[in-house]
This record gives C-alpha cells, sequence and structure tokens, in this order.
C-alpha cells in the first residue's frame, strides 16, 4: 500500500524524474494529469510508452516520448519537445497544442524537476471524458488544507541552498570522516579531513577513521577554532582568548593565530582603559560572508595546499569514473558538495553513492569534467587555446550547468560570449538551443547569426540543422542584416530540402522539374509554408519576381506563388492600402553593404579608395598593387597602359588604352573587376549601360576631377565589374582611337 503522505505530497530531487505505479493512462494515448506543483521554476511531465530513468535529463533516450515544460525560460513560457524536439514554445497563459502525428502508444507519467527540487501533490491521472470541464470534479484538490509538511520543508530547502556554504558542514556528521573528542566529558565534535588539513597542521592519518583527543581543551574553544575555520569569523569571550590562541597555534591555523595576537594586545589596552572584560570578534581580513559561493576565498584555507592535497589525493573519500575511461579523478565529497547542489544530494540522500566510495557518470567528457574538478579547488580555468578550444568550453559549460557549479558557469557564459564568432555561433547554438539555463547564450547567438547571416548561411551548412523555431527567430530578428531577400529565400529552401551542399532557388527549381515538393523538403514541406512568409517578396528586384512567377517553385508550392504575385502587384501598382507601408514586410532590412557617400571630387570616400584601404583597416594603397581589384584594357599593357595609374590618387603621367575590334565596332576600354567576393554576379561578358555619354568636354585637362551621377532601376543593381567605353574619336588626329583617364572612382554600395 502507499505512503499516505507520498500520495499527498511527492518532492523531486534536481534532474530527477519519478515514476509511480500508480500514474499510468488506463487507456494508451488518452487520458489526463492534474496535479499541484511547488517550484521556483520547471515543473515538467514525461509522458512515455515505458517508464523511464530517473536520470532522465542527462541521460540519451531514443525510445518515443513527449516533455512538457511549465515555466520554462525563466518562468516565461511553456515548451513541448516530442522524442527531444521542440515543437511548441508558447508564451501565452492558455495553452493548446494538437500534433499531427500523435504517438497513441504513451502511457506512463513521469514527474520531474530541473535544477531546483520540486514538489508535486494531489497527482491524479484521469480518463478523458467528453466533457472535458468535468474533469476539475474528478481532481480532490480540497482535502488538504493549508501546507503540507512535505511543502514547508521544500520551501526550507530551498532557501538553505541560497545560502549554501562552508558553513552548513560545521560540525556536522554530514560527509565527515574524522571527529574529536573533547573535554572530560568526552563530547565528539565531527569534522572534515581535507579542510582541517587546508586550514593548519592537524595530526591526521590516511585511513578512513581519525579521532583527535583533546582532554586539555573545552568544547567552546574547539567550537571557535572551527568556526573559523568554516566560516572565516568567530566571537569568544576575553577570558578564553588565550586558549583559542593555544590552541590555533597548537594546529598551526596560522590566520587565527595572528587574529588572536592582535586581539590579546587589544584587551590589555582595554582592561588599562576600562578594566572590563567583553566578547571579541575575529575575522579572517579576506573573508567575504555575503559571499558564499566563492569559497574557498574568504576562508582561513590555504589554497595552494588544497590543490595539493587534492593533486595527490590525500584524504579523497570518492573515486570518480566516467564510463569508457575508467579512474579519472579522487577528489573529496565536502569540496564537490559545496559547489555542486546535485553531488550534495548524491552524497547524502541515501542514493548507493552515499554509501559507496565508487562514483559512475556516463555521457560525461573526461577532459571537461577535470577542468571543472580543478576549478572547484583552484577558482580558475584552465583552458589551452587549441583547435578543440570551443567544443571543450561548450562541454565545460553544460556540464556547470548539470551539476549546478554557478561561478563556472558564469565563467564559461562570459569567455564564450567573449570569444564568439560567425564561425562559432552555428555550432553553440546547436548545442545550447534546449537548455533553457542558456538562454543569454542563445539570444546573443541568434543576434549574431542574424548581423551575420549571409556569412553564416554560405560559408558552411552547419544552419541546417538548427531546429524551425531558432531559424524562425533568426529570419524574423529586428538585427537581421543582409544584402538581398534572395539570400533570405534560398537559406531557407535549403534548410527545407537538408541540402548536403550549398544551392540558391534555381537549383531547388530544377529539382522540381522532375519531382515533387513533398520529395524534395519530405518532413520538413509544412515547415515551408511557415517559413516563405518571411521572405519579403516586395523587395525583390522586378526581373527576378517575373522570374520566380514562372518557376516550377510557383507552379508546384500554392503559397509561394501567391507570394509572388503579392510583390509583383506591388512591384507594378504600389501600396494596395494606405496603411501597407507600416507593414514590414514592405519595410527594408538591414543591408550588409557597405555605403559609400558621394561628397565631392577627389574626395576619400569611393569604392576603390576603400579597397585601397583593405577595407578600412589600414593607410591607403594602390588597390591594384595590393591585388584587391583588377584592371584590364582594351590593347595589351605598355608604359602608357598602366593598370595601377587608372586608380592612383595623384596624377602622375597621361594613360591611354588602344582600340579593339568588338561585334565590328571599333572602341578602347578600361575593365575593374572588383573579384568575384564583392558586389554582384554579373559575367563581365553582358553589358549593362549604367550612364552614356555624347559629346563629353568635361575632363579636357591633364589632372582634372569630374563626377556624374547615375540615376534609374540600373544602377540599384549588383555589379562585379565595371567597364569604361571610349565609342567616339578623340580631337586629337594623331591618337585617333584612345580613352586618356587618370584617375577612376565610384560611388554606391559596397560589400
Amino acid at each position: 500500500m502507499m505512503d499516505e503522505k507520498e500520495k499527498k505530497f511527492l518532492t523531486v530531487a534536481p534532474f530527477q524524474c519519478a515514476w509511480r505505479k500508480d500514474l499510468k493512462f488506463r487507456e494508451a494515448g488518452r487520458g489526463c494529469v492534474a496535479f499541484d506543483a511547488f517550484a521556483h521554476n520547471d515543473v515538467t511531465l514525461v509522458f512515455r510508452e515505458n517508464v523511464g530513468s530517473q536520470h532522465y535529463h542527462y541521460k540519451r533516450d531514443n525510445s518515443p516520448h513527449y516533455t512538457v515544460i511549465l515555466g520554462s525560460h525563466r518562468n516565461r513560457r511553456l515548451k513541448i519537445e516530442v522524442d527531444g524536439k521542440p515543437r511548441l514554445t508558447w508564451k501565452n497563459l492558455v495553452f493548446q497544442w494538437l500534433d499531427s502525428n500523435p504517438n497513441c502508444s504513451v502511457r506512463y507519467v513521469g514527474l520531474s524537476s530541473w535544477d531546483k527540487h520540486v514538489g508535486y501533490r494531489n497527482v491524479n491521472v484521469l480518463p478523458l471524458p467528453q466533457n472535458h470541464m468535468l474533469l476539475w470534479k474528478q481532481v480532490d484538490s480540497g482535502e488538504y488544507g493549508g501546507k503540507e509538511d512535505g511543502e514547508d520543508e521544500l520551501e526550507d530547502e530551498q532557501r538553505d541552498y541560497e545560502k549554501w556554504g562552508l558553513d552548513n558542514f560545521l560540525e556536522s556528521w554530514e560527509l565527515s570522516d574524522m571527529f574529536f573528542v573533547v573535554g572530560e566529558e568526552e563530547r565528539p565534535v565531527p569534522a572534515h579531513k581535507v579542510i582541517l588539513q587546508a586550514s593548519g597542521n592537524f595530526p591526521l592519518s590516511l585511513s578512513n577513521e581519525d579521532v583527535v583527543l583533546l582532554k586539555d581543551a573545552t568544547y567552546p574553544i574547539l567550537h571557535a577554532l572551527l568556526q573559523f575555520i568554516y566560516t572565516g569569523h568567530t566571537q569568544i569571550s576575553e577570558s578564553q582568548l588565550g586558549s583559542l590562541w593555544a590552541l590555533s597555534l597548537q594546529f598551526e591555523v596560522m590566520p587565527l593565530v595572528k587574529q588572536c595576537g592582535e586581539a590579546v594586545e587589544r584587551s590589555k589596552l582595554n582592561k588599562k582603559l576600562s578594566g572590563s572584560g567583553r566578547n571579541v570578534e575575529l575575522s579572517n581580513p579576506n573573508s567575504r560572508p555575503h559571499c558564499r559561493t566563492t569559497f574557498p576565498f574568504g576562508l582561513p584555507i590555504n589554497v595552494l595546499k588544497l590543490k595539493k592535497l587534492y593533486s595527490a589525493g590525500e584524504y579523497s573519500d570518492v573515486n570518480m569514473y566516467i564510463e569508457g575511461h575508467g579512474l579519472v579523478a579522487q577528489p573529496h565529497r565536502v569540496i564537490l558538495s559545496l559547489w555542486s547542489i546535485p553531488f550534495a544530494k548524491m552524497f547524502t540522500n541515501g542514493m548507493s553513492e552515499s554509501s559507496s566510495s565508487k562514483v559512475s557518470l556516463s555521457d560525461v567528457s573526461p577532459e571537461a569534467f577535470k577542468i571543472m574538478l580543478d576549478f572547484i579547488y583552484s577558482g580558475e580555468i584552465n583552458l589551452e587555446d587549441s583547435m578543440d578550444f570551443g567544443d571543450l568550453l561548450l562541454q565545460l559549460l553544460l556540464l556547470a550547468d548539470k551539476f549546478g557549479v554557478t561561478l563556472l558557469y558564469q565563467e564559461c557564459c562570459k569567455t564564450l560570449l567573449e570569444c564568439l564568432s560567425e564561425d562559432s555561433v552555428c555550432p553553440i547554438l546547436l548545442t545550447v538551443s534546449s537548455f533553457p539555463s542558456c538562454k543569454l547564450i542563445e539570444e546573443t547567438c541568434e543576434r549574431k547569426f542574424a548581423m551575420n547571416f549571409d556569412y553564416c548561411t554560405t560559408a558552411s551548412l552547419d544552419f541546417i540543422l538548427l531546429d524551425e523555431t531558432t531559424l524562425s527567430s533568426i529570419i524574423q530578428h529586428q538585427e537581421l542584416t543582409v544584402t538581398s531577400e534572395e539570400r533570405i529565400l534560398d537559406a531557407i529552401l535549403m534548410w527545407c530540402m537538408g541540402a548536403k551542399e550549398l544551392c540558391g532557388w534555381e537549383t531547388v527549381d530544377e529539382l522540381l522539374a522532375n519531382s515533387t515538393p513533398e520529395l524534395i523538403f519530405q518532413e520538413r514541406i509544412k515547415s515551408l509554408n511557415e517559413l516563405l512568409p518571411f521572405v519579403r517578396f516586395p523587395l525583390l528586384p522586378y526581373h527576378m519576381l517575373k522570374k520566380l512567377g514562372q518557376s516550377n517553385l510557383s507552379k508546384h508550392i500554392h503559397i509561394f506563388d501567391n507570394l509572388v504575385r503579392e510583390g509583383i502587384n506591388y512591384v507594378e501598382f504600389g501600396l494596395a492600402m494606405a496603411e501597407s507601408d507600416q507593414n514590414e514586410r514592405f519595410q527594408h532590412r538591414r543591408s550588409s553593404y557597405k555605403e559609400l557617400q558621394y561628397i565631392c571630387d577627389g574626395d576619400s570616400n569611393g569604392v576603390l579608395y576603400f579597397a585601397g584601404t583593405s577595407y578600412g583597416e589600414h593607410q591607403w594603397v594602390n588597390p591594384v598593387l595590393s591585388k584587391r581589384i583588377t584592371i584590364t584594357a582594351s590593347s595589351p599593357t605598355s608604359r602608357y597602359t598602366d593598370p595601377k595609374a587608372l586608380v592612383s590618387r595623384t596624377y602622375q603621367g597621361t594613360c591611354f588604352t588602344g582600340p579593339r575590334i568588338e561585334d565590328g565596332n571599333k572602341c578602347a576600354w578600361w575593365m575593374v573587376d572588383f573579384g568575384q567576393d564583392h558586389q554582384g554576379s554579373l559575367d563581365g561578358k553582358s553589358w549593362t549601360n549604367l550612364r552614356v555619354h555624347e559629346d563629353d568636354q568635361t575632363i579636357c585637362k591633364p589632372g582634372q576631377f569630374a563626377s556624374w551621377v547615375l540615376t534609374g532601376p540600373t544602377f540599384l543593381l549588383p555589379f562585379r565589374f565595371f567597364r569604361v567605353v571610349l565609342t567616339g574619336p578623340t580631337t586629337d588626329a594623331s591618337v585617333p582611337w584612345n580613352l586618356c583617364i587618370c584617375y577612376l572612382e565610384l560611388y554606391g554600395f559596397f560589400r
């Protein structure tokens, strides 16, 4: 028979999952769970076909299951996962979700938690009636008035976590491995060897049991000594000060010896002045009583000595094993428990680890685990800058989160954000997106991805592995920076088809000529319909919209066709409604192009000058010499046909190019190529006239500057190649076909 108190109240420890025999649907795939929960955040329910692991959160489980997390993301939303993959993240107060492909075999209900204890009571698994309102009449929640004993116990426990420190183990038998026998009454006082030896020099052996006899001491004196060691401060009467001084000197607790000596001198002076005794406060100079999580700093513990004890395995009372790697460390239970609540619970709640000196861990990186232990004993992260630095840092972050080592987690977050780059943002997102405690890193990565969208979706295919929620958040991010909406369209199509290599919409269009959307996009076909509306088709070039309108994408995908038509109508007829200009679908995003604005002839704001400074990185160098651009001419290079003279900053002499025959016509030209990494995709074979000059005599003297404004829709197109062509004879009869240019500069948007 189930214990009556367990029926009323069930406490689930961090990172655990409770599976009770009575938490089971009568009919597989149908039922309702009703309960009361007491928690700070993250009340988690797991639905499975069979009873699962008690360590649910940290064991990979491939069997089908549902996970419902109430109060995730810092109590801001509900999260539903199917087989470990997010399916719904909701921010409203009323939640409803219908699985399009439900698992009708789930039957067992697990009650779980995240990083804090969760109290459950009045848990009922009920059949599903026709009228859902009848469920509440079946829930027996009014029987228990007021708070349960377990609930008060849980509240007290959580308050203790916030004040967790070495003082929790002061004179506690928990995890103690020795004890003092003090005074004539032979009173036993427990302590911990590693703490004592890191603070002084006590007569302790390496055996499991140690007893130190102190017949000449009294309990108040020993208590003051231990209180100083475990908390960094103590209080004692002046009459007992000498005895405490002697005991601290006997065990070589030197910080206390110094404090006692100074207090004795002050006491002598006070007696001369007032003649009255009083209590004396003794505090370690480095003590920070309000920063309990900074152990061992602020306590009279020698950090170097503590690290030495750990390295040598002296006084170790636990052997840490990792599956596949054997014995990896021999630390101390009390030290691990000071930093980690999960470790403290593991060693004290009656689990097998409480009585055994062997602890086995699985799914843990041995390298990251050793670094975490080093941090626990030193307060410093020792990570070598290597090829695996980023992966190791991520493993360490998740390990610190798993074991609740808060300071290490904060340091990992700080380091991770400092070294965040366009190349690392996607792997980090893939790792942290399923961890609510990593929300800050997730949001920062999404922002970094959005601001470097072009690079992150073309430099690698890692983004294909992102979940739909994350990709959707990035595309809708207010700081999304992109060269064109075409890049967003390409990224969505690649993600939906799970592309094996980089491609554009034209490739997908060709595939659809001999296939169907269901075969190409498979299980992500529904996601395609959800993501396509995020592309702002009205902002695409008109010629591209016309091309898309005649594509296989429009023929086979209904929503795609509607969106393309919307874009064409917008370009042809303008805004359909006056309020449409407030719609974000008609507003330009941030552009990743660099705007180079003309101020005056010969200024330093042009494209060629920008290329000559390595895009703003250093002083100007002729971009032809630095190979930032390539310049060719209609005639071979000679002393009077010098490519670098075309973009020189100063006039050094007349430079010209000779004539050639093209398409039966004689012409002379210079051509500037910005390279395939910049500007558009035009091939240098077919040309678009940006501006035509007839009988233009603006430049007619050596060293003269002139500028012309380019207008019209063609100027908004991206170009890689520019060509300046002479189409008519000059006034110089000796050189009937030449093009004399001292300096060329272009202005506009540069990428």
